[in-house]
Order: structure tokens, then C-alpha cells, then sequence
């Protein structure tokens, strides 16, 4: 690959695609650890404009729940959950707020803000921790 295509996004690394699957397979482990739980599964990666995107929005009961999901691999130096900086935790109170607005208002029991913290370890069955109301 050349300095070209690196830039104009022609051609796709494969950390960032190795990245970018990590991502997926946590928001899936995500998902069915929130189904599991008894929630309804609305939306995943729900883009808001240039705010962002909520990885997976659900509800839980008459609650609406936006939830972010950090993966990690078992060998990395933060915990997942640790990157939910406050600037992130910002962008998550505007994206919800963008949902209500494009979905008619929010539900009756308000709007909660949950991290869902996925560590993938070098063997064995990965860890998924569901951290309620974080923000």
C-alpha cells in the first residue's frame, strides 16, 4: 500500500480491519448479554449526524438505554471501561438526546446510560461486564 491509498482510505490496514472486528464481535456479546438480561434490542450503531453513533440502544422495561461498548483484548493496559472519558460520556448524553428527538420524545421511564466493558482473553471464554447508569 502506498502513502496514497493509506490517506484516501483505498485501501483498509489490517489493524483497522482487525480492529474493527473486535469492535463487532463485543457489540454482539454486548447484545446478547443485554438479552439476556431481559432488555429489547431497538438499534445498533445508530448514527446521530456528526455527533456520532450509540453502539446499541435498547429498552429495559419503560427505560430507554443507550449503551456504549468498550472491547479490549486481555493483554491491553486499560480496562474498557476506564474509556469512557468525560468527553465521551458528553457525546453519549447528545446522541441520546438525538434519538429521542428522531423517535417521538422519551419513554416514560427516561433515558439511562449504560457500558457494556468486553475483554477478550488470550484463551478461555471472554468477560462482559454491564455497568448500569454510568453517566
Amino acid at each position: 500500500m502506498n502513502a496514497q491509498q493509506a490517506h484516501n482510505g483505498s485501501t483498509v490496514r489490517r489493524p483497522q480491519r482487525a480492529r474493527s472486528a473486535l469492535g463487532r464481535y463485543g457489540e454482539e456479546l454486548a447484545a446478547r448479554r443485554l438479552t439476556e438480561a431481559g432488555m429489547t434490542v431497538l438499534a445498533r450503531n445508530w448514527r446521530c449526524g456528526r455527533t456520532g453513533e450509540i453502539d446499541i440502544v435498547a429498552r429495559d422495561g419503560d427505560v430507554l438505554v443507550v449503551c456504549e461498548v468498550k472491547t479490549r483484548r486481555g493483554d491491553a493496559f486499560e480496562h474498557p471501561l476506564a474509556a469512557v472519558t468525560p468527553e465521551k460520556a458528553q457525546r453519549l448524553r447528545d446522541l441520546a438526546l438525538g434519538w429521542i428527538q428522531a423517535h417521538g420524545g422519551a419513554p416514560p421511564g427516561g433515558v439511562r446510560i449504560d457500558v457494556v466493558g468486553v475483554i477478550l482473553p488470550p484463551r478461555g471464554a471472554p468477560a462482559v461486564e454491564h455497568v448500569r447508569g454510568v453517566v
